[in-house]
Parts: C-alpha cells; sequence; structure tokens
C-alpha cells in the first residue's frame, strides 16, 4: 500500500513538473558566432594570440639557454672541482626556476595573460551577456542557453533559482 502512495506521489509530481516546464519559454543561442562576428572581440583575440607567442617564444629561448647551459656543464663537469661543479648545478636550476616563475606570471590563472584579456574581452563579453538578459526580459524568455560552448545557460529567470531554499533545507 505504501509503494502505491510513493508511486501516485510521483507520477502526480512528475505530470505537474512537465506541466511547468511546457509554459516556461526557452531559446538557444551560439555565444562562439555572435562573439566572433565583433570586430572588437576577434582584434582583442589577435591581440591575445600575438602576446602569447611572444612571451611563449621568450620562454622556449630560455629553456634552450638553459640546456646549453646544461650541455655544457656536461661537458666539462669532470674537469671541475666539487665546488665549481655544485655553482653550475645550482646556476641551472636557479635560471629554471626564474623562468617557471615568468611561465607562471605570464600564463598562470592570475597572469598577464588573464589580465590582458580581462582588459581587451570581458567588456565585450558582457555587453553581450547583457544584450542577452534584455532580450530575453523583452520576450519573455525563461532560460537561454549557449549551443557552442560550455557556459550552458546564459540567461535564467531568477523566480527559477532555487539557490535559497536548498540553503534553508541545509541549515536545517
Amino acid at each position: 500500500m505504501r509503494i502505491r502512495n510513493y508511486l501516485m506521489v510521483a507520477i502526480l509530481a512528475l505530470a505537474g513538473f512537465g506541466a511547468q516546464l511546457s509554459a516556461q519559454k526557452i531559446a538557444s543561442i551560439d555565444m562562439e558566432r555572435i562573439l566572433t562576428s565583433i570586430t572588437e572581440y576577434q582584434e582583442a583575440q589577435e591581440q591575445l594570440d600575438q602576446l602569447a607567442a611572444k612571451w611563449q617564444q621568450e620562454i622556449n629561448q630560455e629553456y634552450d639557454a638553459i640546456k646549453g647551459m646544461y650541455n655544457k656543464y656536461q661537458a666539462e663537469q669532470v674537469l671541475m672541482t666539487d665546488e665549481q661543479r655544485q655553482s653550475q648545478e645550482q646556476a641551472i636550476i636557479d635560471r629554471e626556476t626564474q623562468v617557471r616563475n615568468m611561465q607562471r606570471e605570464r600564463f598562470g590563472p592570475e597572469g598577464a595573460l588573464f589580465q590582458r584579456r580581462q582588459e581587451l574581452v570581458k567588456p565585450i563579453q558582457d555587453a553581450v551577456y547583457e544584450a542577452v538578459e534584455t532580450y530575453a526580459n523583452q520576450n519573455n524568455y525563461d532560460f537561454i542557453f549557449d549551443r557552442a560552448g560550455a557556459a550552458g545557460i546564459i540567461f535564467s529567470s531568477d523566480q527559477y533559482d532555487k539557490t535559497d531554499e536548498i540553503l534553508r533545507a541545509l541549515r536545517n
């Protein structure tokens, strides 16, 4: 008898959920196509690509120099004293550390490339998101999904956000 009651409640809940979904207005957009059609975005991407390539080339040159230092060390180590060997090894290690730090400062999660991207691209993305939100509100869309990328939901009506309810349930 209990199973039958649970089953009926589940069926009614699903039917109610299905009816609620059919009343929602949903759309999708291709964010990649929108962004690549904006000249400023293309220019910003090109500038970022050039900067990244330049920095990567500098880092590669540094690693080549370290490789040269190591090869020279390998060839001459038999003629060195222990102190000279340790000094050369430390110089190689220090140079590698400097290059890794340079790489992290430029390409890391909060690095210079990320900062430059924030300066150049984020304002354009923000303008597009604002246009999407305005469009959604004017045309009564509840959700707008991005077809092209991993962004998922671009716009969602606040009435469907149940975050506060989940937080209240967790606190109880």
